[in-house]
C-alpha cells in the first residue's frame, strides 16, 4: 500500500520516453515528477521517493526530502495566499495549502508559523495552525528520562511550550533554560517528570548520572588543555558554564564534585584546577 503523504519504497514499473513510474504490487502506478534525477533507473529498481497528490489530483512521487510528512508538526514559511488559503514551502514541488478555515488568524506571506500536517477527506494533505485538537496536555504513556524529540512553541509565564514527538505538550521551565531557543527550533530532550495531572516537565539535559561521567571528562580536557586551569567554579553563572560545556550548573556541579572526590581537581569559587 503507498502512504500518501510519507516517503515509502518503491519499485520502478515502467520507464516510457523520460517518465519514470513507481509503484507496488497492487497499487496504481505513480509518476516520479522530478525533471531530471541524478540516477538512471531500470525497471525493478528500487526507489525511496516521496508521494502526494499534484495540482492536478495524480498520484506524483520526488526524491526530493520534504521539510515535514504527513502527521507531523512543524514550522514552515508562507509563499503564497489566494482564494483557496495559503501555502507553504514543504520541500516539495507542490506547495502545502492550509485552507482559511484552518488559521487561527490570516496567515501572511513571508511569515513561518507551526502547523500540523493531515490528511483530508479528499485524500489530501493539507496544514492547520488550529493544533489543539491533535495534540494532548496528558502523556500518562511517557517515562522519566525517556528521550524525545522537541519542537519549540511560544513562551508563558513558568518557560517555553514545546511539541514533544508530534503528539503532545510539554514544557520547559525558564530556571533550567541556558540558551537562546526560537519558536520552530527542533532539539532533542528528555521527560524530566510526569507530574500528577498527567502533564509533562521537560529538560534538555539527559537525566541521571550517564551523563555526567562523559561531562567529567570534557572538563578534564579543557584543564589540560588550559594548563591546568579553568576559570569556571562552584559559583559561575550557568549562563558561562553553559557556553563552555552546553550543560546546566546542576550537571557542572555534579561532574566537578565527582572529579574532586577522585582528587583529580581543587574546587575554587570561580575556578577550578587539576592536582
Amino acid at each position: 500500500m503507498i502512504n500518501i503523504g510519507k516517503t515509502n519504497s518503491l519499485k520502478v514499473v515502467k520507464i516510457q520516453g523520460p517518465n519514470i513510474y513507481l509503484g507496488l504490487p497492487g497499487s496504481p502506478m505513480v509518476l516520479l515528477a522530478d525533471k531530471k534525477p541524478s540516477t538512471t533507473y531500470q525497471v525493478g529498481d528500487s526507489v525511496s521517493a516521496f508521494v502526494y497528490i499534484d495540482g492536478e489530483g495524480h498520484l506524483a512521487a520526488t526524491l526530493q526530502n520534504p521539510l515535514a510528512e504527513a502527521g507531523d508538526i512543524a514550522w514552515l514559511k508562507v509563499v503564497s495566499v489566494n482564494y483557496y488559503g495559503a501555502f507553504l514551502d514543504w520541500g516539495i514541488p507542490k506547495d502545502l495549502l492550509v485552507p482559511f478555515s484552518e488559521q487561527i488568524a490570516e496567515m501572511k506571506p513571508g511569515r513561518s508559523y507551526l502547523v500540523k500536517l493531515y490528511e483530508d477527506v479528499k485524500g489530501r494533505i493539507v496544514a492547520t495552525t488550529k493544533l489543539e485538537r491533535f495534540l494532548s496536555d496528558e502523556g500518562p504513556e511517557f517515562k522519566t528520562g525517556q528521550q524525545v524529540s522537541l519542537l519549540i512553541a511560544d513562551p508563558t509565564e513558568l518557560g517555553v511550550k514545546a511539541v514533544v514527538d508530534h503528539t503532545h505538550w510539554g514544557i520547559l521551565y525558564q530556571n533550567e533554560i541556558f540558551r537562546p531557543l526560537r519558536k520552530g527550533q527542533k532539539l532533542t530532550g528528555y521527560i524530566k517528570k510526569v507530574r500528577d495531572d498527567d502533564k509533562l516537565d521537560l529538560t534538555l539535559n539527559e537525566p541521571g548520572y550517564g551523563k555526567i561521567e562523559p561531562l567529567a571528562d570534557r572538563i578534564l580536557a579543557e584543564l589540560d588543555k588550559h594548563g591546568g586551569v579553568l576559570k569556571l567554579g562552584d559559583k559561575s553563572p550557568p549562563e558561562a558554564i553553559y557556553a563552555a560545556f552546553g550543560a546546566s550548573k546542576k550537571a557542572f556541579k555534579q561532574a566537578i564534585g565527582a572529579l574532586y572526590k577522585k582528587q583529580l581537581i581543587v574546587i575554587e569559587d570561580h575556578s577550578i584546577r587539576r592536582v
